[in-house]
Formats: structure tokens, C-alpha cells, sequence
């Protein structure tokens, strides 16, 4: 299994995040054979600032305008009426995003899927992140859970930075910059440390 000697260089780095490791659900993120972009990042731009289950209801009815395709088009969702889209539930700021994202699939600035698989974690956050509201951290999810690239340290993300204040004894949040340098002990291995640390957050719950 290739994850074993990630494990142990996390583990090798500090008593605490072996104690995590220990008694959370593994990490078993594989890298992809494939992935269709345009889809992945429609969907995350549905899911933003919403939960979960909300966010799927609104996804369902987004695919259902489009029920002979076994995959999301962007020359469709192109023509498909803003009105359209409204009713479907996603606001005026997300219709625009991913209006944008379809628009730049066609033109190439996203990449297709088989292309992306050959680029670098940063190609693809350059690239990917001038589609309009795709930020960086959209690309990193993208990168770590859709790609299963192993090196993404998502520091902006409040799951990571809460597990860390837990699982390290912090009172305070790290701040993005904290993170950076503290995650340089882990690498090449930082999805995999992001992973245990959005773990120590759950295993509460």
C-alpha cells in the first residue's frame, strides 16, 4: 500500500499526530485515472457556503434540466437561460461562475481532464483559479479529493487550522502563514497531514 510510508513519516514527525493517525479513519485518497473538471468544479461552485444537504438538493435539480446527458456540457449550460438556473436554486453570483466556467472550458483556459492529469498542483491552481469564483482553496479540494494529489496544504482551510489548534494544544487558530511553515516537516506528504487534521475536528463529533 503506497500510503504506508506517508503514514510513517507523519507519524515519525510528532507524538501527537501519531496519536491521531492511531484513532482516526485512514487516509486512503487515490490518485485519479481520470476526472471530468468542468463537472467537479460546477458542482463545488453549487456547494459553496451552503450545507451539505442543501447543496445536493440544488445539484439534482441542476442535473435534471439535463436528463439525456451522462455528463455535464458547457456549450448547453451555456445556452441554458439564467431564469432557468435561478429556479433551480443557485443564486445570480454562482449562475455567473459557472457560466464563466463553461466559457473557459470551451476556450481551454480549463484544461480538459486528460490534460490536467499531466500538470502540476501549481499549473493547475493558475489556471484554474481565473475562472470567476474559483479561488484557491475550490482548486486545492479539487486537487486533494477529485485528483488525490498527495502535497496539497490547504492552509486557508478552517478544518485544518481548527484540527491543528486541537491536536497541538493551541488556544488560538494558526494563521495561514503558522501553517505553512509548520507544514514544511510533512512534506511531500501534506494532503495526507490535512486529512488527520480535518479528522481530529470530526472524531469529536
Amino acid at each position: 500500500m503506497h500510503h504506508d510510508h506517508a503514514h510513517r513519516h507523519i507519524r515519525a514527525s510528532d507524538v501527537r499526530m501519531a496519536a491521531l493517525i492511531a484513532r482516526s479513519r485512514r487516509y486512503e485518497i487515490q490518485p485519479a485515472a481520470s476526472v471530468r473538471p468542468f463537472e467537479a468544479l460546477a458542482e463545488s461552485i453549487a456547494y459553496q457556503q451552503l450545507n451539505g444537504k442543501a447543496a445536493a438538493a440544488i445539484w439534482n435539480r441542476v442535473r435534471a434540466l439535463y436528463p439525456k446527458r451522462k455528463r455535464l456540457d458547457p456549450a448547453q449550460v451555456l445556452v441554458t437561460p439564467d431564469e432557468t438556473l435561478r429556479a433551480a436554486g443557485l443564486s445570480r453570483a454562482k449562475i455567473a461562475a459557472i457560466k464563466d466556467l463553461a466559457a473557459k472550458t470551451m476556450d481551454g483556459t480549463v484544461p480538459p481532464g486528460r490534460a490536467l492529469l499531466k500538470m502540476s498542483d501549481d499549473e493547475i491552481i493558475t489556471r484554474l483559479t481565473q475562472v470567476r469564483g474559483i479561488g484557491r482553496w475550490t482548486v486545492e479540494m479539487l486537487l486533494l479529493f477529485d485528483l488525490g494529489r498527495p502535497d496539497v496544504w490547504p492552509v486557508d482551510d478552517y478544518g485544518v487550522r481548527k484540527g491543528f489548534a486541537k491536536t497541538f494544544g493551541k488556544r488560538k487558530l494558526p494563521t495561514p502563514k503558522q501553517l505553512v511553515k509548520h507544514g514544511e516537516k510533512w512534506r511531500p506528504y501534506r494532503s495526507v497531514a490535512a486529512w488527520y487534521l480535518w479528522r481530529a475536528v470530526d472524531n469529536d463529533s
